[in-house]
């Protein structure tokens, strides 16, 4: 069975101190917690100050400390010198795709000054309901009040239309009795610069194979 990990809430530390103020060993704390060993032996070793007993109240201040540490420093934050470039683009009708390259092309050596348009997107709908939002959503080109998201809708790629399975096709076509049934193929190449087509004639020759009518040869220019 998979096991997912829990981070140690404030019942489980003031339980374990109050375990271990009393002398109960490892073991014994961790069949009253139903936590793993190493789990409660890496909190006793991180969060113990040296020479005092475990604390439940200090520990917990110390791992939501860690915690926010360990976050991601959010790049676009509003009363920045960055954030008031980006909203002075937007009100000027660009796209957050053109503000990234823009960004990128004039300090390519400073990515402290670079900002995704995936970032710009997040940093406007992600601000608190007010002024500087709706500002900044109408400047955007869609102007919707949420973002749509990205993977909305049907794939329609390679798709053929009114496409019918070669599954189906009739059984006279099947046992390559009868000329005039055809087969082609279609390989294109990188890019799509070149293609080479294939017919073949489903009926059988002397040796058994298909006749091979010969190959097309497309080079766009």
């Amino acid at each position: 069975m998979e096991k997912h990990y829990h981070h140690l809430s404030t019942t489980d530390r003031v339980t374990l101190m109050f375990l271990r103020r009393q002398g109960h060993n490892l073991r014994a704390i961790v069949r009253k917690l139903n936590r793993s060993p190493s789990t409660l032996s890496r909190e006793l070793c991180r969060r113990t100050l040296k020479g005092q007993p475990y604390d439940a109240e200090a520990a917990g201040l110390a791992a939501r400390s860690a915690r926010l540490r360990c976050r991601p420093r959010r790049k676009l934050v509003e009363g920045t010198d960055l954030h008031g470039v980006v909203a002075d683009m937007l009100r000027n009708k660009w796209s957050p795709q053109q503000i990234s390259g823009t960004l990128k092309a004039m300090f390519p050596n400073y990515p402290e000054f670079q900002v995704s348009h995936e970032t710009v997107y997040k940093t406007i709908y992600a601000q608190p309901h007010g002024e500087l939002r709706k500002e900044l959503i109408t400047c955007l080109r869609q102007g919707h009040t949420k973002r749509r998201p990205r993977a909305g809708g049907v794939d329609r790629r390679q798709q053929i239309p009114d496409l019918v399975s070669i599954h189906l096709r009739p059984p006279e076509v099947e046992e390559r009795m009868l000329p005039r049934h055809w087969e082609g193929d279609l390989i294109k190449g990188a890019f799509n610069r070149s293609a080479v087509g294939t017919l073949v004639e489903r009926v059988p020759g002397q040796n058994g194979r298909s006749h091979r009518h010969g190959d097309l040869l497309c080079r766009s220019a």
